[in-house]
């Protein structure tokens, strides 16, 4: 049977990065292994479930959601024990679904405020992580994982629309490239220079490839370098704080 999985290739950094970084921050314990998968067969059942609101192919999609969604469900049983009060990171998910549901139903799966509303929801992931750990969450989890996982993946998503579906669009050009360069800048004026450091190439991409005729696949390769980067840099700042 061949397994089946979200399009959005991009999503996976947004399941990986928070995630890890949130295990870095708490500090790894055995129960983040089935919370992980949990969260992957989470996301790899949500997909089908969306596409459930445009109503076609209803008992396909439906048996997808249950092929994912039920281990899923299973796995998340031992975090909870662990840390009963971590289903509210999950309550605090399902606005942004809410909206993901809303956008799928109207077929603009595109939408900005859509992307924007899958980063928020991937990026909790990261606080529900280092949470399970010691059971707190501090402000330092939340400015150095949490935010920046936030800020990177808005990031991308502005700059793989500039080379997609609005490379000919000036004015979103100067809205990504704005949005990178102020990025950079703030963190640099707020101290915090490593994170800044995990911004800039980023920030180089955003400027150096746009209206080079790239492919998508040319551009996945390159997103994945510089995810790569950011949770490398992003990394150090957390272990250099521990």
């Amino acid at each position: 049977m061949k397994l089946f999985l979200p399009k959005q290739h991009g999503a996976w950094a947004m399941l990986i990065i928070p995630y890890w970084l949130g295990v870095i921050d708490g500090g790894f314990i055995w129960k983040h292994i089935p919370f992980f998968i949990g969260w992957l067969l989470l996301y790899l059942g949500t997909y089908p479930l969306l596409l459930l609101f445009k109503r076609k192919k209803i008992p396909y999609y439906t048996k997808w959601t249950l092929i994912y969604m039920i281990p899923a469900l299973m796995l998340f049983l031992i975090p909870l024990m662990e840390r009963p009060l971590i289903i509210y990171f999950g309550l605090l998910m399902l606005p942004c679904f809410m909206i993901n549901a809303y956008y799928t139903s109207k077929n603009q799966d595109r939408a900005f405020m859509n992307d924007l509303s899958a980063v928020f929801a991937f990026s909790m992931a990261g606080l529900a992580s280092s949470y399970l750990t010691h059971g707190l969450i501090d402000i330092q989890t939340f400015v150095f994982i949490f935010l920046p996982s936030v800020l990177f993946f808005v990031g991308c998503t502005f700059y793989v629309k500039t080379m997609i579906r609005e490379k000919k669009n000036e004015q979103f050009k100067w809205i990504s490239w704005c949005y990178h360069i102020v990025l950079v800048l703030f963190c640099f004026g707020a101290g915090v220079w490593i994170v800044a450091l995990a911004f800039i190439p980023s920030l180089l991409r955003a400027i150096l490839f746009y209206g080079k005729p790239l492919s998508p696949k040319q551009i996945g390769i390159y997103e994945i370098i510089n995810s790569a980067l950011f949770f490398t840099i992003a990394a150090y700042q957390i272990v250099l704080l521990t």
